[in-house]
C-alpha cells in the first residue's frame, strides 16, 4: 500500500534528519522524504500534525509470557521489534522451539520477534546448545538471560565456539556467588530494611572476567542490564580498547534508585537491583553519551506475585508500553536532545543487533512510530494491554503517547 505521512516532525537520528515534512511509503519501504517519487499516488494519508514521526522502537529485552498480549503491548508502545530472552518454558535451546516462536510472531502480525537462543542446554551453564541450528531458526544471538555460567572454562569454550562462527553472545554480568542470596543493592537502604544485599562487586567481577575472555577469544559480546557506576567505567575502558563489546541499560535504572524501595515496595524489585544515586547518574551519563542503548526490560509478573513480601515477590516490571514515555522523561531530566534520546531506542539497538533497521532512509523497511510528545496519560492497570500490570509507575502521569505504529508499512496500532 502507498502511504503518505504528512505534517509530522520527522526525526531519524541515524541519518541526522529532524524536520517538518512528509514521508512516503510503498511496498513496505520508505520511498521518499519531503518529495514523493515520480508516479507515487497515496492510497492512504496519515495526518501527523503535532506528532513526531520516528523509526519504530527496537527493544533489546522483553519477555513474552503471553505472546499475543505482549506483542499488542509492544506496538501500543511504538515498539516494532522485540528481542526475547531464552528463559521461557521450555528454554529456547532447540531449533524447533525458536522456529515455533518466530512463526507464531509472524502469525500474530504485530511486532517482529527476535529470539535469543539459549547458549547452553537448559540454561544450566554446562553443555552448549545447537547454536548453528538455532541461528538458522531465527535466533539473533545467544544468551543465558539472567542465568549464570558458573564454570568459567565452560564460558570460555562457548565464547571460542561463538567467535569461530561469528555469533554474538549476550550475558548479564552478575557473579553467581555474590548475588545468589541477595534481593537488593548492598547499601544503606538494604541495611536499614534488613534485606540481603547484592554488592556492586557482583557486577564488576563478572564484567572483568567477561572482558578478559573477549580479549582472549575475540567473541562479540553484549552485556545486558548494567546497573553500577564501576561497571560503566570498566566497559567504557573496554570499548576504548576497541573490544567488540556493547551494553544496554534498563530504562527503570535510569530513573529509579534503591530509595524507591521505600517501605518494601515489591514493584521496585528488579534484577539487577536498583542501586545508589551515583550509580544511576553514571548510567544516565553512559546513555546520554551514546555508550549504551536503552531497553524496557519488560517482565510481566502476575498480580499475586507482586502482592508477596519484597523478598518473595518476583522481580521485574512491565516496560513495553512505557519505554517511550520513560525515555522522554529521562531525556528531559538529563538534558538530552529528543533526537539523541530516540537514537538510544532505535538506531543504537539496531547497531547492537547488526541490523539495518532503526532508520527512515529511502529504501529502509517502513517500521515507524508516530507519537504525540505532549499527550499526557495516566498509567493504570486498565491502560495497559500487557498481561503484566506491575510497575513502580502505576498512578503516575506519563508524557508522550503513541498514535500509530507501522510494521513494514502496515498499520498495526492506532489509538
Amino acid at each position: 500500500m502507498n502511504i503518505e505521512i504528512k505534517h509530522g516532525r520527522i526525526i531519524d537520528p541515524k541519518n541526522g534528519v529532524d524536520r517538518n515534512t512528509s514521508l512516503f511509503i510503498a511496498d513496505g519501504k520508505v520511498v521518499g522524504i519531503g518529495e514523493a517519487p515520480a508516479g507515487f499516488s497515496a492510497e492512504q494519508t496519515i495526518d501527523a500534525t503535532g506528532c513526531i514521526v520516528c523509526p519504530g522502537l527496537i527493544d533489546l529485552g522483553a519477555r513474552l509470557n503471553s505472546i499475543e498480549a505482549e506483542l499488542a503491548a509492544a506496538v501500543a508502545g511504538g515498539v516494532t521489534s522485540v528481542v526475547v530472552p531464552p528463559d521461557v518454558d521450555p528454554p529456547l535451546d532447540e531449533p524447533e522451539l525458536a522456529d515455533r516462536l518466530v512463526h507464531r510472531g509472524k502469525e500474530i502480525r504485530k511486532a517482529r520477534v527476535l529470539p535469543l537462543g539459549a547458549l547452553t542446554l537448559g540454561l544450566n551453564g554446562e553443555r552448549l546448545s545447537e547454536l548453528a541450528g538455532l541461528k538458522k531458526a531465527g535466533c539473533v544471538a545467544f544468551s543465558q538471560a539472567n542465568k549464570p555460567v558458573v564454570d568459567t572454562e565452560a564460558l570460555l569454550r562457548a565464547m571460542e565456539y561463538a567467535a569461530t562462527f561469528g555469533f554474538a553472545v549476550w550475558l548479564q554480568p552478575q557473579d553467581y556467588w555474590l548475588s545468589r542470596n541477595g534481593i537488593a543493592h548492598e547499601g544503606e537502604v538494604s541495611s536499614r530494611l534488613g534485606l540481603a544485599g547484592i554488592p556492586v562487586a557482583a557486577e564488576t567481577i563478572a564484567i572483568a572476567t567477561i572482558v578478559q575472555l573477549v580479549r582472549d577469544t575475540g567473541c562479540r559480546v553484549h552485556l545486558t542490564r548494567l546497573s553500577s557506576a564501576p561497571g560503566v567505567a570498566l566497559l567504557a575502558q573496554a570499548k576504548a580498547e576497541g573490544l567488540p563489546i556493547s551494553f544496554d541499560i534498563g530504562v527503570h535504572h535510569l530513573l529509579l534508585t534503591e530509595n524507591d524501595i521505600g517501605f518494601f515496595n515489591p514493584h521496585a524489585r528488579f534484577c539487577p537491583p536498583l542501586r545508589a544515586q551515583n550509580d544511576r547518574l553514571a548510567l544516565s551519563n553512559a546513555a546520554a553519551s551514546g555508550l549504551a542503548a536503552i531497553c524496557s526490560d519488560h517482565t510481566p509478573v502476575a498480580v499475586d506475585d507482586k502482592l508477596l513480601p519484597f523478598g518473595e515477590a518476583k522481580p521485574g516490571a512491565t516496560g513495553l508500553e512505557v519505554l517511550l514515555p520513560l525515555t522522554l522523561k529521562w531525556a528531559e531530566a538529563a538534558h538530552v536532545s529528543l533526537s539523541d534520546a530516540l537514537a538510544r531506542i532505535t538506531s543504537a539497538p539496531a547497531e547492537v543487533l547488526g541490523l539495518e533497521s532503526g532508520q527512515l532512509a529511502v529504501g529502509a523497511t517502513a517500521d515507524i512510530c508516530i507519537f504525540d510528545p505532549e499527550a499526557i496519560w495516566q498509567l493504570t492497570p486498565d491502560a495497559l494491554k500487557s498481561r503484566g500490570k506491575n510497575s513502580p509507575w502505576l498512578g503516575y502521569l506519563m508524557t508522550g503517547k503513541v498514535k500509530t505504529t507501522l510494521v513494514s508499512g502496515r498499520s498495526v496500532y492506532q489509538s
